[in-house]
């Protein structure tokens, strides 16, 4: 789906922004006919109102979109979608009333409204279209709204219609899009090229397991993103109950949210040698699942105790963390619907990340504020790293306690990454109800702060 402004070449209503506290003095300057139809309608400038007032032919003169209070805002990731969401169908340009600091923002808030997921079903998408204001970027934020689509397609579709196979489908079609490169270890072929745990994890499913691997680019520094791509997790024989299983087709939103950065990074044409690494399974049942009390050892060489199967996700993601390590980049960064661990620490808004770079963490949180996109540090905590090790085998997938369980996936994970510059991303790439913006479903979480922060962090 692509999300775009409307065109500057046809006639478009002037939109006048007003926030309850403004209303009053807006007023003042209005006419008697536009001051007595603000009235009667009973508009006040609260979010989510809009009003379109009529010429005396009835075309339209103008229109007001209700921007709330201060406090309100702070509460709304994209609070003029809100009443982008409420004027009818047209074309608008904002004429007054967005600070200069938020348009940006507000501008791709107002392009998110017009996201469906329609694959199965009719949806009713916000209509009011949104001529591009001076000054901003437009091209930019039509690429973040546009990835963003792509993600939130890729997670709501179901496992019936995203198992390895389509997730294939779409890395493909993507780089066949911008001329990126893409290839597929599958099946058996993993034990062949050593990637023992994809091969493990995903060899009881009707569709085999996979290696996708993407590249892009030719000159700048290298910038390799690893992404979990569970297409559903039944738990494994520690078989998940079924409210547990309920969301589980969202379990690849780590992948689909880096294919939503690595769309964003080529529409955009980042300097960058862009390399993206998925491990494409389904943790199924079946007489050849992998077993609670197994030991495997991983491309790296660690051994890892099976404690859980369905702590699979950090198994797939070592085998790639690893060769993506081999390939020595400048950056390495992951991205995984990985513990609800993570849920309770931050909840379900925050993407927390990971990593030794201080530099890069303040880039990040400076970055997710920027981008409306907002991200939390949590520490890979050395004292913790004795809880990772079982004593039968190197490494153990999940620690008994159920204690920091976000942070001690997180360790796992850095012990198949060298001396290489590394984030983790704990998300969790779904919103559990609508709001503005954000239609219920699939979510992007952290593309949008990381692509902002990767030219400080990378010195592009």
């Amino acid at each position: 789906m692509t999300l775009s402004f409307a065109s500057p070449s046809k006639p478009s209503v002037p939109l006048h922004v007003i926030s309850q506290p403004d209303l009053d003095d807006w007023m003042k300057d209005q006419s008697e006919r536009v001051s007595s139809w603000v009235e009667a309608s009973g508009f006040t400038g609260a979010m989510g109102q809009a009003l379109l007032i009529p010429k005396s032919d009835g075309t339209p003169e103008m229109a007001l979109a209700g921007y709330g209070k201060s406090s309100g805002r702070a509460r709304k990731r994209f609070p003029l979608a809100a009443a982008a969401e409420a004027l009818p169908k047209g074309s608008y340009h904002i004429a007054s009333g967005v600070p200069a600091d938020v348009l940006s923002t507000e501008c791709l808030g107002w392009l998110l409204t017009g996201y469906a997921f329609d694959r199965y079903a009719r949806q009713s998408p916000a209509k009011a279209g949104l001529v591009a204001p001076e000054g901003v970027d437009a091209t930019r934020i039509e690429a973040l709204a546009t990835a963003e689509a792509l993600t939130r397609d890729l997670v709501n579709t179901p496992a019936s219609d995203m198992g390895p196979d389509q997730l294939q489908a779409a890395a493909e079609g993507l780089a066949q899009e911008f001329g990126a490169t893409c290839a597929t270890v599958t099946g058996d072929a993993l034990l062949d090229q050593n990637f023992p745990l994809i091969h493990t994890v995903g060899r009881a499913a009707a569709q085999a397991p996979r290696l996708i691997e993407m590249t892009w680019g030719n000159a700048g520094p290298k910038l390799t993103l690893v992404g979990k791509g569970v297409c559903f997790d039944t738990g494994g024989l520690n078989l998940k109950p079924g409210n547990s299983m309920a969301l589980m087709k969202k379990d690849m939103g780590g992948s689909a949210n880096v294919l939503g950065l690595a769309r964003m990074i080529m529409a955009l044409k980042l300097p960058v040698q862009l390399r993206v690494l998925i491990p494409a399974v389904e943790n199924s049942v079946s007489g050849n699942a992998f077993r609670p009390g197994d030991v495997l050892t991983s491309r790296k060489g660690l051994t890892v105790e099976i404690n859980n199967t369905d702590a699979e996700g950090r198994l797939v993601l070592a085998d790639a963390l690893a060769l993506a390590d081999e390939g020595e980049p400048d950056l390495i960064i992951s991205m995984a619907t990985l513990t609800g661990a993570a849920r309770v620490a931050v909840g379900a808004d925050l993407a927390p990340f990971y990593t030794d770079i201080d530099s890069a963490a303040e880039a990040l949180a400076r970055a997710g504020k920027k981008a409306a996109d907002p991200v939390w540090r949590m520490p890979f905590h050395e004292p913790y790293e004795t809880m990772i090790e079982p004593g039968i085998a190197d490494l153990d997938n999940a620690p008994a306690g159920g204690f920091a369980g976000s942070i001690t996936a997180a360790l796992f994970l850095r012990r198949f990454v060298g001396d290489t510059a590394y984030m983790h991303f704990d998300i969790y790439s779904w919103q559990s109800s609508k709001a503005p913006g954000r239609s219920k479903g699939g979510l992007g979480q952290g593309p949008r702060a990381l692509l902002t922060a990767l030219p400080e962090i990378l010195g592009l």
